[in-house]
């Protein structure tokens, strides 16, 4: 009788060991389906990050690398031939023909200077961006001076274009504020009657920016040329705000003697060094200062 009890032990010796070996059998495939939903999450995300295209990087980058290893032929980025094109087909070379005037000379160059007028440039701004600032500029200038001519004031101001924007100047004689006085006489207010209309359909901002002379005379009742260039600047201002120039797109600088026009030593100085700039500030980045001056220069 023993011997069968022996052998009823080990029967479930091996039946318990089956059933753990099953047990952990059964939890395997939980490791084989966490590692394929990791490699489908981070499938995704690849998926995810390669079809977002950040528009104005791949102009720049585009831009850069055909300045680095462009050699006069098209490439892949510029829409030139693709590996498996055999050639151009006849109204490719038409319109190639067309654009050149010479069946024989590519227009590469036309595709070049298209490339760079709209290259988007450090600060997010393209050169077709600075031609449409200097263009509108022009045509605010052109309207002021129109009506200028047309009320006999046409050389009572001075336009010019620089890294700011367009800088309308009045020079400041006697006819525009007395002596030693921020009071806007009729003379002066004729003048800005003409600036007013072509700056009021405009949103951008307007700095108006009083100068005082460098002659060593008393300004008082002032006590000194800061206050007398605020105040007139202020004065300049205050007449925008009544024919229709919102207060918040306007600003008053006093600027004293500063940023002379001519040195004290020119016989001008003491005429065209006193006066009022009207600013009309450019929208355009501050890192297309220089690319706006040089646009806008004669």
């Amino acid at each position: 009788m023993p011997p069968p009890k022996a052998r009823g032990a080990r029967g479930a010796g091996r039946r318990g060991h089956a059933e753990e070996h099953e047990e952990g059998g059964a939890e395997r495939w939980l490791v084989t389906y966490a590692d394929m939903l990791t490699l489908l999450l981070v499938l995704f995300i690849v998926l995810f990050s390669i079809s977002v295209v950040n528009t104005s990087k791949f102009i720049s980058l585009k831009t850069s690398l055909a300045a680095v290893f462009g050699d006069g032929t098209k490439g892949m980025l510029s829409g030139g031939a693709g590996l498996l094109d055999k050639g151009e087909d006849n109204s490719t070379k038409a319109m190639s023909t067309s654009l050149t005037g010479n069946p024989m000379v590519p227009s590469n160059n036309m595709n070049k200077a298209v490339t760079n007028s709209s290259a988007v440039l450090p600060g997010g701004y393209t050169k077709q961006d600075v031609s449409k600032e200097v263009a509108n500029f022009k045509a605010i200038e052109k309207a002021i001076a129109k009506s200028l001519a047309a009320h006999g004031l046409r050389n009572s101001v001075r336009f010019a274009i620089t890294n700011r924007g367009l800088v309308i100047t009045v020079v400041t004689n006697s006819l525009i504020f007395p002596g030693n006085s921020a009071r806007l006489l009729a003379q002066g207010q004729r003048i800005l009657a003409s600036v007013t209309p072509p700056l009021v359909p405009q949103k951008r901002s307007i700095e108006v920016d009083g100068y005082t002379n460098q002659e060593r005379a008393s300004t008082y009742p002032y006590p000194s040329g800061w206050e007398l260039s605020s105040a007139r600047a202020s004065a300049v201002v205050r007449y925008l705000t009544a024919h229709r120039l919102p207060e918040q797109r306007l600003s008053a600088v006093g600027l004293n003697d500063l940023n002379p026009l001519y040195p004290r030593s020119d016989p001008r100085a003491a005429t065209l060094n006193r006066r009022v700039e009207i600013v009309v500030r450019s929208d355009l980045p501050s890192t297309a200062a220089a690319d706006l001056q040089a646009a806008g220069s004669p």
